[in-house]
């Protein structure tokens, strides 16, 4: 299948009919007291409601109208800048979620891994860009699978020639073809290709393989780059590189009939996707170009380190500021006050089993005493200072108003660890209404 930019609708299949209508399992956590599989089209009717103590705590919770926010901010601003979008789905590894930003309009689906891949292709994704190396027998075989169904896009990333080789003789023994990105990288950073030896080496080793190997752009993550001059830079090297390329007629072989498949060039986490938008968005190579950009976290984005860096955006971005709106925090943890065993402390029954710890520890939100109208904002002074597996300490203050069985929601920072902790995770509607809910295969 051809890596052009047509209608993103034409992106999403129907799912394959063993996933047209999964079932919510009564075993995984977070959900409630039911007694047998239930498919997901039935959530809703069952009436379920966070407040009510209809779902079993702790849970992980998404709130729908804050993930349609967000998609329609992201999705403006990509359009903005005339680039294409292809979120990175480690985030969430949900495809109920991958379908929203497909039909929302992004071009394509990220994937880290050949299982990542695998699973976004059986719930109806047709063009990936894997932003990693494909190694290994196994993931190229359940890659070459995958192509074996003509409507399927895919590209993968080359740093090496060691690697270049090993693709190249797998899928020619195969008899395939398979679509790969030149990766450049730091000095200092990740993986990618760093001098113009190591480059000659991968393009030389490319020439190798003529049949099996094409070789479809250029990619980057300036992720692993603190400093914003620094990236500019960096983004600034990807172009020229681009551009030579196309000069020196690397990418002759994109060329089907009498339509040239256009270029990739796509970089952008989700901390520095305004500057690679502004850096790549106006490059001619003198070929069809697609700028593809990578974001992940937006979709529910956080209060912690994804927070800081929209702030940051918002601040030097002038399509950002011209939008006059900002990412919402879309995901929350509630959990049961289970225990006030001392002044000053509360024990909260939510662990490291439940979130993402690395980027600091989940900040209370709303305190709700099941009965009560609605919930109100945690005191200032309320935040946990630790977490054990199941357990989280709460730092409270004599008199506090705090009770055994109150429930407390927690707002967090880096939502790809807080994800990778849920099997499925309840849709909110502002009522606190269970409207649907998304399974995650991590």
């Amino acid at each position: 299948m051809n890596f052009d930019g047509g209608d993103s609708m034409t992106n999403v299949i129907n799912y394959h009919s063993d996933y047209q209508n999964p079932l919510i399992d009564p075993l995984n956590k977070g959900l409630g007291a039911f007694q047998q599989a239930l498919p997901a089209a039935e959530v809703k009717a069952h009436n379920w409601n966070l407040l009510r103590e209809d779902l079993s705590l702790p849970t992980a919770v998404l709130y729908e109208e804050r993930m349609t926010h967000n998609l329609q901010w992201m999705q403006q601003f990509v359009t903005e800048y005339g680039v294409k979008l292809a979120p990175h789905g480690k985030t969430t590894m949900a495809p109920k979620l991958f379908a929203r930003q497909l039909a929302g309009g992004a071009w394509g689906i990220t994937l880290a891994t050949a299982h990542q891949t695998r699973v976004a292709r059986q719930h109806g994704v047709q063009r990936v860009i894997m932003a990693n190396q494909l190694v290994g027998k196994q993931n190229m075989a359940i890659i070459s699978d995958l192509l074996a169904d003509p409507s399927f896009a895919f590209c993968c990333l080359v740093d090496s020639a060691d690697g270049v080789d090993q693709l190249g003789a797998f899928f020619q023994a195969r008899k395939q073809q398979l679509h790969v990105l030149l990766e450049l990288g730091p000095d200092g950073g990740r993986t990618g290709i760093r001098n113009p030896q190591q480059q000659e080496a991968v393009l030389a080793a490319l020439a190798r393989w003529p049949e099996s190997l094409v070789l479809a752009g250029v990619e980057v993550y300036e992720g692993v780059l603190k400093e914003e001059a620094d990236i500019r830079g960096f983004l600034q090297h990807a172009v020229a590189c681009a551009k030579q390329l196309a000069k020196d007629g690397r990418f002759a072989a994109r060329t089907a009939g009498s339509a040239a498949q256009p270029v990739i060039l796509t970089g952008a986490g989700s901390a520095w996707y305004d500057v690679v938008a502004e850096e790549f968005a106006k490059t001619d190579i003198g070929l069809p170009l697609d700028v593809v950009l990578r974001p992940g976290c937006y979709l529910t984005h956080d209060v912690g380190i994804y927070r800081a860096a929209q702030a940051q955006i918002q601040t030097r971005n002038p399509i950002a500021r011209k939008m006059r709106t900002e990412l919402l925090p879309a995901l929350q943890l509630w959990a049961y006050v289970q225990s006030i065993p001392e002044t000053g402390k509360a024990i909260i029954a939510l662990g490291k089993r439940d979130a993402a710890f690395d980027a600091g520890l989940p900040l209370p939100a709303a305190h709700y005493r099941p009965g009560s109208p609605a919930p109100t904002a945690t005191p200032a002074h309320w935040q946990l200072t630790g977490m054990m597996d199941q357990h989280a300490y709460l730092q409270i203050t004599e008199g506090d108003n705090i009770k055994v069985g109150d429930m407390i929601g927690f707002d967090i920072s880096h939502p790809c660890l807080t994800f990778d902790k849920w099997r499925q995770i309840a849709v909110l509607d502002p009522r606190h209404q269970v409207v649907d809910v998304i399974q995650t295969f991590f």
